[in-house]
C-alpha cells in the first residue's frame, strides 16, 4: 500500500462521517414535516425491527403533518405506538388505515434541546473524522517502519491527512450551523 493509497482511504472515510452527520441531521425536526424525520423510528414487523420507510408510504400533504399509509394495515396500530414511543415528541393519530402525525410548532426549549442533540451529533462526527486521522497515521508510520515509504513521503502524507482533517472538521461546524440555523429560525 503507498502513501496515496492511505491519503485516499483517509479521505473517503472521513467523506463518509459528513455524509453521516447529513443523514443525522435529518432526523432532527426543525419546525416543518420531513420525512426523513420518522428514519430513526424502527417499527415491530413480524418479529424485525424494520425503518418505518420499509413497512409503510411516508408522505407530507402539508407542511405540519406527516401521512404514514402503512403496506398492511394491520400495522398501523404498531406504527403509531413506535411513533408515539419514540423520543420525537410527536402525537399521532391513526383511523386504522393512515396515521397522521402532527408536526408542532416548536417551543424555545425544545429548539434549545435540538440544538444540543445536534452538537452531540457533530462532537461525534469529529471525534469519528481524528478517529480516521489517526488510523490514517499509524498506516503511515508502520509503513515508514516497514521501509515501504521515505521519511519524505510520509512527512508529506502526515501534512496531507492533517489538512484533510482541518478540513472536513470545518465542514463539521458550517454543517452544524447551518443546521442551528434552521432549528432556531422562527
Amino acid at each position: 500500500m503507498a502513501a496515496n493509497e492511505v491519503i485516499n482511504d483517509v479521505k473517503h472515510r472521513m467523506d463518509s462521517a459528513i455524509a453521516s452527520l447529513h443523514t443525522h441531521f435529518k432526523t432532527l425536526r426543525t419546525g416543518r414535516a420531513n420525512a426523513a424525520m420518522l428514519d430513526g423510528v424502527l417499527v415491530d414487523y413480524y418479529g424485525t425491527p424494520t425503518p418505518i420507510a420499509q413497512a409503510a408510504n411516508v408522505k407530507i400533504p402539508e407542511s405540519a403533518l406527516i401521512v404514514v399509509e402503512p403496506w398492511d394495515k394491520s400495522m398501523a396500530a404498531v406504527i403509531e405506538k413506535a411513533i408515539r414511543n419514540s423520543d420525537l415528541g410527536f402525537n399521532p393519530a391513526s383511523d386504522g388505515k393512515v396515521i397522521r402525525v402532527p408536526v408542532p410548532m416548536l417551543t424555545e426549549e425544545r429548539r434549545k434541546d435540538l440544538v444540543k442533540k445536534a452538537h452531540g451529533m457533530a462532537e461525534e462526527s469529529r471525534t469519528a473524522i481524528r478517529q480516521v486521522r489517526r488510523d490514517g497515521n499509524d498506516k503511515l508510520k508502520k509503513m515508514l517502519k516497514d521501509h515501504t515509504i521515505s521519511e519524505d513521503d510520509e512527512k508529506r502524507a502526515l501534512d496531507e491527512i492533517q489538512k484533510l482533517t482541518d478540513k472536513h472538521i470545518d465542514d463539521v461546524a458550517n454543517v452544524l450551523k447551518q443546521k442551528e440555523q434552521d432549528i432556531l429560525a422562527v
